[in-house]
């Protein structure tokens, strides 16, 4: 049997199906194809091209269970590490890090990560604002759940759209990252002292605006150095939630003395990262 569709809802028919297909197109140029494994997937996000300063992303979608983990990964674990040399048209990519989640190591320690799904915004400063921009990216990262698996994935993605279907969710992504801040801000949320108690701890003193779950971390200047996560102790002075670390980890001979520490502070949605000198 045979249908017969009238003229004019066939051509609506057939606009729907072509705008359909365009959104999918428009999608498939804003982000490359998964790139899975057994237990997670990648792969790169374009936003709107504009300029000579793009902003891109690394997505990650993680099984129920596994995770990966963050630029300092805590006690144990292996940040991810990326190569974007192959680019085209690129003179500088710069990742940006969500705050993290604690997880337990297995091992009595504490590791720092992501689970289910997490995009890492990137800053790619281009060479030539009026030249196209194709960002390839080698990343090496591991996902674990009782074991760590390593995973390695390449991805390449051309940056062409005026207005990218993936603006929106990299955005977000944007608001999870540490928002930059000094001790002593008046924010609600806030470090207000960092000082040494003896030769091998360090005190941090947070206010609060409320009761809610607070996390502190701390990393030194050079990958190499392996600051312990700094715990909250059950009394401090009043008015403040105070965090202790202890300063082992430091690589073999260098004094700490007046070294650069990052400190990020993690309270409910809000998030702040404190450059310091351990004086």
């Amino acid at each position: 049997m045979t249908a017969i569709v009238p003229s004019r809802a066939a051509l609506g028919f057939a606009a729907m199906i072509l705008a359909s297909l365009v959104a999918v197109g428009a999608r498939a140029q804003d982000a490359s194809p998964w790139q899975e494994d057994a237990h997670s997937a990648v792969r790169l996000l374009a936003g709107s091209r504009s300029g000579a300063v793009l902003l891109g992303g690394i997505a990650f979608q993680l099984k129920p269970g596994w995770h990966t983990y963050w630029r300092t990964p805590g006690d144990s674990g292996v940040p991810p590490r990326f190569d974007f040399s192959k680019s085209d048209n690129v003179e500088a990519v710069t990742v940006l890090w969500p705050a993290p989640t604690k997880f337990d190591d297995g091992a009595g320690g504490t590791s720092l990560g992501y689970h289910d799904q997490v995009v890492l915004p990137l800053r790619i400063v281009a060479k030539n604002a009026e030249k196209p921009v194709t960002l390839r990216a080698e990343i090496n990262y591991a996902v674990c759940e009782k074991l760590c698996i390593p995973v390695q994935a390449n991805a390449e993605l051309t940056f062409n759209s005026v207005a990218s279907t993936e603006d929106s969710a990299l955005f977000a992504a944007l608001d999870t990252v540490p928002k930059p801040a000094n001790v002593g801000d008046p924010n609600p949320l806030t470090i207000r002292d960092v000082k040494r108690e003896g030769r091998s701890e360090v005190l941090v003193d947070v206010v609060s605006p409320d009761t809610r779950q607070l996390d502190l971390f701390v990393e030194g200047p050079t990958p190499d150095w392996g600051l312990p996560v700094p715990k909250l102790l059950e009394h401090g002075p009043p008015g403040v939630k105070r965090f202790a670390f202890a300063l082992e980890g430091v690589p073999p001979g260098v004094n700490p003395e007046g070294a650069a520490l990052k400190l990020t502070l993690v309270g409910g949605d809000r998030a702040y990262e404190f450059n310091i000198n351990l004086d």
